[in-house]
Order: structure tokens, then C-alpha cells, then sequence
């Protein structure tokens, strides 16, 4: 965030970073002060023309939301720490919250970035003039401003910076810390990434890069806002502040919402496309759960599925299941504490992800393939849409190290996270009998996986169950189009007693094949709003998301060109909840999935030789989607509810 500067402040600013004997006559509370005032007094067009300036510096050009008419979440526990006041007394951090509310900045003196530091202080001095008009709330209101250079910010420097600031009689404290190993567990705790500048020299230039970021904390130590240079402005933290200050009315229990509802998206962009698209989206108030005993979907699978395949070396038990839950949805798995496994396999929406053809990792970073679904996974002997892992408890380990999943940099550095995260403490030991591991990792995340299993659909009542009344005419026809017409069957097989709707091999049906070979499009017609369509230029969009790469299926890890284009089958099982389809996501519902067969899929050199044109009539593909809708399992809305109570993260259950 340095901002190049004219040679003269420059100069100054490099100067502000000696020791104070080398400034008789300037403090650096008056040296900060000069150079707030530089960039914010006469020459300010000099700093519009080197840097747009930020919204804090101006007025609002909206009307904000009148105070208390909204409501500010909880984001988190505010972090603690020691630190240094300006008369170099030793405090905790948390000694300084719970009276007031607080706003936390992190600043260093000689900052000129004319949208970082100086941006905080200045927004922060605005409320302070606010604060002295009313003095009714300058009572309940408390501002820390915090170094993140101990070296050159010492509590005597912190109090010369804030005499230059501070005007007024109102509770703005300027804060540091003994040094940089004291401060390191505060930067981490509030998720602030300070890194020194050094020149090409390797000499550190006396600036730091950093994201400017302020922090409401309410009384009970909890973070309820975070401003980035965007959003930090006077007028919208007085608005915040007065409605945390604002009586608390009691709030009704929020509505129930019919069970379908629960397992859509959150936010149901269906129809998105049209200009008249009204959101439907459920509050996650709305979306609570109960847990179900998991292991009996295990022990005692549901109607149409076999006996569970369970390894010897990892028994299922509820210790072990519970803990996987908990692993499944804790963000921290990650390497930025963001991304979980529930990210991309999203239970509501058949633990898959319906709103992307291809999965999003980290950061934005693209995965080349879709979210495959996890109902049943247990059952699967190829993971992965190639097939290249066998058990879940290894498949587990290659989301968390992906670079563009979870992006974690090694195995250790997974398990040390989870060693020294309170919440884990003792769970490893009482599943396992030891601390984590890698396997032990892997093994509980399986474990869970396991009972993701669902079954009872109106077609295993009809079927296996022998009620001719559980399933329609309709989807009965389909049902013979896919043992007959359609040849559906011969991969995704159907037992005497059970079916799993895969045959547990790989099968080349063209689609990787068309996407190889197909010319990339000059454009790409991109939605942006309701109705609104922009067609945009496929170099500007790879800038965004970065090149594609190839995609040859298995043939990527057999090295064998028969393996070319060739993808494990997946199970049908709960397939109308899974959308979109295909290894890649190209097919948005299963009517195209079954034109798509209809038409004998895609010729190649390797097409498996169970593709054939079908000849179907529009009727009877219609009547085959039928039969496929038909395969939802009786216990998904279970299942799902049993996710909505887990914890995610550190968080308590929901």
C-alpha cells in the first residue's frame, strides 16, 4: 500500500523513522500530523492524480440506513494481547473492551499512504469532533489506534502521534506493543497481514504493506464490523455505533420454512436470468438443525442399498464420525481459515454444488472439474471423477493440499493446525487413542462420509419394497426404457436386492473429448444483474480466472492413451438434487444428460462401445428424467438438517 511520493515527503517521512533525538523541534505526532495534512490540505489534487482517494474523505453520496433499523451480526471473538499505553503502561487488550464499545485501528506513525493509515486517523478524528457534540455518547464510545511498528513506535512516540491527532476531552487511546513477538499474536488474532518493505538492497525502508482495517467490538468483546478503505467512513461507524447503543427490541423466533425449501441454495437463483427475478433467498436463522445418529445410515443403510463396505483398520464409530463432521465443515482446514469441504459439497444442495459447473477454491482459484456428490460415497471403489484414489481415507488429503481447493502447503502444516486449535483438544485422543495424524485425519473424515448414505426412494419402495403404489406410471416406463430402449443399465447397474447405479469402472462418452477439441469462444456472454447480459472478451476473462488446462481423464494418471477422455460412472442416487452434470459441468439438467446419450454422446477413437444413438422419442425421454427423479432418497432432508446443526469451526452448533 506505499505510495510513491514527491522526493520532499519522502524525505520527511524516511526522517520520521530516526530515533527522536534527531528531531529536537518535531515530534512525530507533529511529523504524522505534516503529512496528513500534505495529502489532505492544498495539494490534495497532487494525491488525486497519484491515487484515487478513498470514500473516507469525502461525504457519503447515499443516504445510510438510519441507526437501528438494521442489525450487525457477530463476526467473531475479538482477539487479545498485550500492549503498551502511551505512558508505557503494560495492559491487555482486553482490558481496554467491555466497558464501551471500541474501535480498533492499526496504524504506524510514518505511514503515507494517503488511503492507509492516514485514512483511519482521519475518519477516526472526524468522530472524534462528532464525539464532543455529543458527549452522551462519547461516554460509550472507545478509540484504540494500535502500531504495528513497536521498533520506531514507542509508547512516548504513540503519544506525541496522538497529541497531533486528538482534540477534544474524549477516549482515544494510541497503543503499541514491546516488540514484534509480542504483537504478532494480535496481528494474527484480528487476521491482519503486515509485511516490512525492504529495497533492492535487502534494507527494510522504514514502510510496511498492509490492508487497512478498523474493528467495532461490542461490549462482550465481539467483533460486529470490519471496515476495509471501501467502506470506512464517519457517518456509517456513527451509524453502527448507535445501532449497537440502540435498545435491544426482542425479536420474534424466525419462521419455519417448508422442508423443500431447506434443500435448495440458500439463496435460490433460480430464474436469475429475468429482469423481473425476485430473491427468494432463506435467512441462515431459518435454516437451523437437529442431529441425527449418523452411524445407523451406516450400520443399517437405508432401503435399495447393500451392506456398507466399512475397512478393518478404521471401524466406524460415534466419536470418529462426529469428529469427521466437525473436520468436514471447519474452514480452518484451509490454508486462509476460508474454505472447508462443505464449500463445494454443499448439503443442501445434494452435497455437490448446483450453482457452478466447475468447483472454486481458494481465493477464487478455478478447479477444472465439477463438485462431484457425496450421498452414497461410501459405496464408490474409483474417487475422484478419474478415479485415481480408492479409499476415502487417502482421497481425503488431495482437496486439503490442492493448490487450488484448500491450497495447504504440506501434510504438517494441516496437523499442526488442528494440534493447536483449542476446540480439538482431547477428540483425536477419544476417537483415536492418539493426536492427530495424517491417517487418523483422513480416517475420521471418511468416517463421516460414510453415512452420507440415502436410499428409500419412491422407486426402492416399488421395486425392492414390492408397493406397486410408490412410484408413477410414468416413471415406471422410464424405468424400462433404462433396463431396455435406452441401455441405461448396463453401467448403471441395478441389483436383485440392492442397486448403487455404478458399475465401478471408467467409460470414455465424449464429453471430455468435445471439450478438448472445441475451439475456445473470442467471448464469453457473461450475466451481471437480473436480465442483464454482457458479452465479454475471453482474454480479459482469463486474466480473472487464469488458462483452463486440459482435461484427458484418467489417461493423466495411467499414462495410457486407451485411457484417454475416461471417467469413473458415477451412482444415480439422488441425481435430480446434483445438477449440473458430467465431469465438467456441461450439462445443466437431466433432460440435457439424456438427449446427450440420446444422440450416442460424442465419436472419438476411444468411445466406450456402449454408446450408441438411443433413437428415443421426446415423450420417452421424458419419461426416463421420470425414473430419475424418482431416486431420491426418503432421508436427504435428515441428512441435511443433521449439517445445518454442525459446527463449523470453532463455532458452536447451530
Amino acid at each position: 500500500m506505499k505510495l510513491p511520493y514527491r522526493d520532499s515527503l519522502y524525505s520527511l517521512n524516511a526522517d520520521a523513522g530516526a530515533s527522536a533525538p534527531a528531531f529536537p523541534r518535531w515530534s512525530m505526532g507533529t511529523i504524522g500530523f505534516l503529512c496528513f495534512l500534505f495529502n489532505l490540505g492544498a495539494p490534495i489534487s497532487q494525491a488525486q492524480d497519484a491515487k484515487h482517494l478513498a470514500p473516507g474523505y469525502t461525504a457519503l453520496p447515499f443516504e445510510p440506513a438510519k441507526p437501528g433499523t438494521y442489525t450487525l451480526p457477530i463476526i467473531t471473538q475479538a482477539a487479545n494481547g498485550d500492549v503498551l499505553t502511551s505512558n508505557n503502561q503494560s495492559k491487555h487488550l482486553h482490558d481496554l473492551m467491555g466497558d464501551k464499545l471500541v474501535l480498533l485501528s492499526f496504524i504506524y506513525a510514518a505511514c503515507s499512504d494517503v488511503n492507509g493509515c492516514p485514512l483511519a486517523t482521519q475518519v477516526l478524528q472526524k468522530i472524534g469532533r462528532q464525539l464532543q457534540k455529543q458527549p452522551e455518547l462519547a461516554d460509550k464510545l472507545r478509540l484504540l489506534t494500535l502500531s504495528f511498528n513497536p521498533t520506531q513506535d514507542t509508547p512516548e512516540m504513540m503519544r506525541h502521534y496522538g497529541e497531533g491527532f486528538k482534540t477534544g476531552d474524549f477516549d482515544w487511546q494510541f497503543l503499541t506493543t514491546r516488540d514484534g513477538t509480542t504483537l504478532q499474536p494480535i496481528l494474527d488474532g484480528y487476521q491482519q497481514n503486515v509485511q516490512k518493505v525492504y529495497d533492492d538492497k535487502g534494507r527494510f525502508t522504514g514502510t510496511f504493506s498492509h490492508l487497512l482495517r478498523v474493528y467495532l467490538i461490542d461490549k462482550d468483546k465481539n467483533v460486529r464490523n470490519i471496515y476495509s478503505v471501501d467502506f470506512l467512513h464517519a457517518d456509517t461507524l456513527i451509524g453502527d455505533v448507535l445501532t449497537l447503543l440502540a435498545a435491544v427490541k426482542p425479536q420474534a423466533a424466525p419462521s419455519a420454512v417448508p422442508t423443500d425449501m431447506l434443500l435448495q441454495p440458500g439463496d435460490n437463483k433460480q430464474n436469475y436470468q429475468q429482469a423481473d427475478y425476485q430473491t427468494r433467498s432463506v435467512a441462515l436463522e431459518q435454516r437451523r438443525g437437529q442431529p441425527a445418529k449418523l452411524i445407523d445410515f451406516a450400520l443399517k443403510p437405508p432401503l435399495g442399498l447393500p451392506a456398507l463396505p466399512v475397512p478393518k483398520d478404521n471401524l466406524l464409530t460415534p466419536a470418529k464420525i462426529t469428529l469427521g463432521r466437525k473436520l468436514f465443515f471447519d474452514r480452518r482446514l484451509s490454508l486462509n481459515n476460508t474454505f472447508s469441504c462443505a464449500i463445494c459439497h454443499i448439503p443442501e444442495q445434494g452435497f455437490a454444488n448446483n450453482e457452478m459447473e466447475t468447483a472454486v477454491g481458494v481465493e477464487g482459484r478455478s478447479v477444472r472439474r465439477n463438485a462431484p456428490s457425496l450421498y452414497n460415497v461410501g459405496y464408490a471403489q474409483l474417487l475422484f471423477h478419474d478415479g485415481r484414489e480408492n479409499t476415502l481415507e487417502q482421497q481425503a488429503w488431495g482437496p486439503l493440499l490442492a493448490h487450488n481447493e484448500m491450497a495447504n502447503p504440506s501434510i504438517g502444516y494441516v496437523i499442526d493446525k488442528i494440534k493447536t486449535a483449542a476446540d480439538y483438544s482431547g477428540l483425536f485422543e477419544a476417537a483415536f487413542g492418539k493426536a492427530p495424524t495424517m491417517e487418523t485425519i483422513g480416517q475420521a473424515l471418511a468416517s463421516y462420509q460414510r453415512t452420507l448414505n440415502s436410499a428409500d426412494s419412491p422407486f426402492d419402495r416399488w421395486y425392492f419394497g414390492k408397493r406397486s403404489d410408490a412410484l408413477d406410471e410414468s416413471a415406471k416406463r422410464g424405468f424400462a426404457l433404462f433396463t431396455g430402449k435406452a441401455g441405461c443399465s448396463h453401467c448403471h447397474s441395478v441389483g436383485e436386492k440392492s442397486a448403487l447405479f455404478a458399475d465401478q469402472k471408467r467409460h470414455n462418452t465424449g464429453i471430455g473429448y468435445t471439450e478438448s477439441m472445441q475451439k475456445a469462444p473470442d467471448t464469453q456472454h457473461v450475466q451481471v444483474a437480473p436480465g442483464v447480459f454482457v458479452d465479454v472478451d475471453i482474454r480479459h476473462l482469463s486474466g480473472v480466472r487464469g488458462e483452463k488446462p486440459n482435461d484427458l481423464g484418467y489417461y493423466e494418471i495411467s499414462q495410457n492413451p486407451a485411457d484417454r477422455w475416461a471417467y469413473k460412472t458415477p451412482s444415480l442416487r439422488n441425481v435430480a438434487l446434483s445438477a449440473p452434470y458430467m465431469h465438467d459441468g456441461s450439462l445443466a439438467t437431466l433432460e440435457e444428460v439424456v438427449r446427450f446419450y440420446n444422440r450416442g454422446g460424442v465419436a472419438n477413437d476411444n468411445l466406450a462401445p456402449a454408446m450408441r444413438p438411443l433413437a428415443l422419442t421426446d415423450g420417452e425421454v421424458t419419461e426416463l428424467v421420470a425414473f430419475l427423479k424418482a431416486l431420491t432418497g426418503a432421508n436427504v432432508g435428515r441428512l441435511v438438517s443433521d449439517a445445518f446443526a454442525a459446527p463449523v469451526g470453532d463455532a458452536p452448533a447451530r
